[in-house]
Parts: C-alpha cells; sequence; structure tokens
C-alpha cells in the first residue's frame, strides 16, 4: 500500500508506484490519497496518470495539525484492517506519512520509508516535518535513504545497518521523466514572459516557519532585487495557504517584473525551473530538484535536512534577512565564474535509478533475502558523474 497526501509525495512516489506495476507478477499495489493537499495533489496524479484505488479526501479549510493528523489515522486505520497489506510505503515528511506509519504500526503492519534520514536536529524547523521524519523512523522497518549522508544519520540514531539502503532520491526519476513531456507556457498565462532578454528568477516561500516578518523580508528583498536589476524578472507561484498569499499580495503586487502566480502544475513547473537563472526557496523537493537541473540555489532558511548539495557547493544556505538575500544573489547575478562553480557536474542526490532500486529491495525483503540490495548496486555520488 503507498500513501500519498501533498503533491511531493505523489512526485517522489510515482517512480516507486510505476517500477512496481511493472512487475505484476511480484506486486500488487494499492495506492491511498489522504488528500490533505487537495487540489495540488490531483494536479500531481493526473501528470502521472495515478488514480487512487482509495480516496480519503481529508482536507479542511483552515485545518489544524491535530484535527487532520486524527482524520488521517482514523481513515487509515479502517482501510489497514479491511486491507491488511504486507508493508505500507510512505514518502518524506508530511502528516499523512507520520499518522500513516502510525496507523501501520498500530497494525502490526510493516513500514517502509521512502526519503529516510532527513534531519536538521531543530525540532522546530522545518515545522512539523522534521519530528514527522523523526518519528516516522521510530516505526519503519525498511528505510530507504537517498543518500550515504543519510543513512550515516540513520546509523547514529542506532538503526540496525541491514534495514537501510541508499538508493539515491526518486524525485531524480521524476525530474528525468517529466522534463521529457511536452509543455506549452500559454495555458498558465505565463506566455508573455520575455525569457530572451532577462534571466529569470523563480521563488518559493511557503513554510509555516517563514510565515509573518521572514516571508515579508523575503518579499521585500524581490522587491528590491527587481528595483535594481532591469535585465531580471521574478516568478513566484504562490501557495494557496491564506497567510502566504496576503503577505506576497501586499508586499509584491503590482510590481513590474514580478509575476504573482497559482500554484503551476508539476510539467510546468518543471520546465519553469529549466528556463530560470537561479532559484530561491525555502522548499526541501527543490534542494535536489535545482542541482538535477543545473540550477544553482539559495535556500531562504536557516538549516537544511538535505546538506549534500551545500556541502558540494551547488547552493547557499541564507536564511530570511532582506539584506543577505539581496546580497547573496547579486553575487550570483554579477560573477559569472561563482555562477559557474555552483553548477551540478555530479548530482548528489540521485541517478534516476532509484525507484528500481526500492522494488528490487522490497521483493527481496518480501523473500526473506538478505541483504535487501547488493552493496555494489546501491547509490553512490561519487560514481554519478555526468557524461
Amino acid at each position: 500500500m503507498a500513501i500519498v497526501g501533498t503533491r511531493p509525495e505523489v512526485i517522489k512516489v510515482a517512480p516507486v508506484i510505476a517500477s512496481l506495476r511493472r512487475a505484476p507478477d511480484r506486486f500488487e499495489v494499492l495506492v491511498v490519497a489522504t488528500a490533505q493537499h487537495r487540489e495540488l495533489l490531483d494536479q500531481s496524479l493526473s501528470i502521472f496518470q495515478i488514480k487512487p484505488d482509495i480516496d480519503l479526501n481529508v482536507m479542511q479549510s483552515n485545518q489544524g495539525l491535530a484535527e487532520l493528523t486524527g482524520r488521517i489515522l482514523a481513515g487509515l486505520t479502517k482501510i489497514l484492517k479491511h486491507e491488511t497489506p504486507d508493508i505500507v510505503l510512505v514518502q518524506g515528511d508530511t502528516t499523512s506519512v507520520f499518522a500513516g506509519s502510525l496507523a501501520a504500526f498500530y497494525e502490526k503492519i510493516p513500514v517502509a520509508h521512502i526519503e529516510a534520514g532527513l534531519r536538521t536536529h531543530n525540532k522546530h524547523s522545518p515545522f512539523p516535518e522534521e519530528m514527522n521524519r523523526r518519528l516516522t523512523t521510530a516505526m519503519t522497518d525498511v528505510h530507504f535513504a537517498p543518500t550515504p549522508f543519510a543513512k550515516s544519520v540513520l546509523l547514529r540514531e542506532g538503526v540496525a545497518g541491514n534495514s537501510i539502503i541508499v538508493t539515491g532520491n526518486t524525485v531524480v526519476d521524476a525530474l528525468m521523466y517529466v522534463s521529457r513531456l511536452p509543455c506549452s507556457f500559454s495555458k498558465n498565462g505565463l506566455a508573455h514572459l520575455d525569457l530572451t532578454n532577462r534571466r529569470l528568477l523563480l521563488v518559493t516561500s511557503h513554510r509555516r516557519e517563514s510565515w509573518g516578518k521572514a516571508l515579508e523580508h523575503i518579499c521585500g528583498a524581490i522587491k528590491d532585487l527587481v528595483a535594481r536589476h532591469e535585465d531580471i524578472l521574478v516568478v513566484y507561484p504562490v501557495h494557496p495557504n491564506p497567510v502566504v498569499k496576503h503577505t506576497a499580495v501586499k508586499v509584491l503586487a503590482g510590481i513590474d517584473r514580478v509575476y504573482l502566480v497559482d500554484p503551476l502544475d508539476y510539467t510546468t513547473f518543471v520546465h519553469l525551473m529549466k528556463q530560470s537563472y537561479l532559484i530561491l526557496t525555502d522548499s526541501g523537493g527543490l534542494q535536489e530538484e535545482a542541482p538535477t537541473l543545473k540550477k544553482p540555489l539559495l535556500l531562504l532558511r536557516d538549516v537544511t535536512e538535505r546538506p549534500d548539495g551545500f556541502v558540494a557547493g551547488l547552493g547557499r544556505i541564507i536564511g530570511t534577512d532582506r539584506e543577505r538575500i539581496v546580497r547573496e544573489t547579486e553575487s550570483l547575478l554579477n560573477d559569472h565564474a561563482l555562477y559557474q562553480t555552483m553548477i551540478c557536474t555530479a548530482n548528489p542526490y540521485g541517478d534516476g535509478r532509484a525507484a528500481d532500486r526500492i522494488a528490487g529491495a522490497l521483493w527481496r525483503w518480501a523473500k526473506g533475502e538478505n541483504p535487501l540490495i547488493p552493496p555494489a548496486d546501491e547509490f553512490d555520488p561519487q560514481c554519478n558523474q555526468d557524461q
């Protein structure tokens, strides 16, 4: 049983579902959508041609974390009692991941966690995702760590080494697929963008810890950058959360060369990333997507659970201070040599084979074999050189 609740979960689980379904003699896959994010979830399901077998449809307006967790936990418990899957697959760090793992634990059903081992070691940042990950690890039986660093984190926490497989991140698999799909900006109101004469800064910011003053500072920095650089334009897909939308509109609405748009479908967003010069974000997944597409990234947060790309010099963690955002962005706008050093030559996050590694490991797990993957077949960033 694969559980998905948000757009990032669908994007990162879709390659795994596809790989499992290519072996119908081995796997029967049941997809359950919690729909803790309704519209964005449906967009991604459509792109990957996934139709959930069961849809809890738990989303409510202004939903609190406690109420959301309770609804997902109760709904998934009923499903698990009825379906009794051999193993439950969860991905990432959402409320659906934590509640899905807890429901499976209560029913004594094994859990496999895709993208295991990511940590900031600050339980309030990102919130609530950091604790969702830690608690999910405690209930997980098979840990699919995206990188060797993530595996080392799990080992330090006492997770048994023979239950951890280094797979690479499945988002790289998804990106390789989606980036080849046809795309037109006209249907999203972006056809007028002057990407020939101006450099595109793609911005996303929506995390809870950024709400309020931090988001105001981010938006203020965008305003400053556009005023100081005639050759740039900014596209900011604004999250539908009213708190985020209110701040973005208050500071940036009506400013020339700043385009506040509704959330984009994943195909359009990937192609917009490909057209961008630079990405500024507080997103988790974009930290992996930007290096995959060879785009420098500035992280609008103080900590990250995905340090691999930053250690490799492919991005910078710059926080939410308005002056620093402007300074760090201008350094990449003005210094071509520096910009070139931040373009990925060896992707530390994946090689496009993560989903197949996961499917193979699940089959060996089902047969009781050990190791779950031959060590030589695990993802090794040092072997992932561009050809």
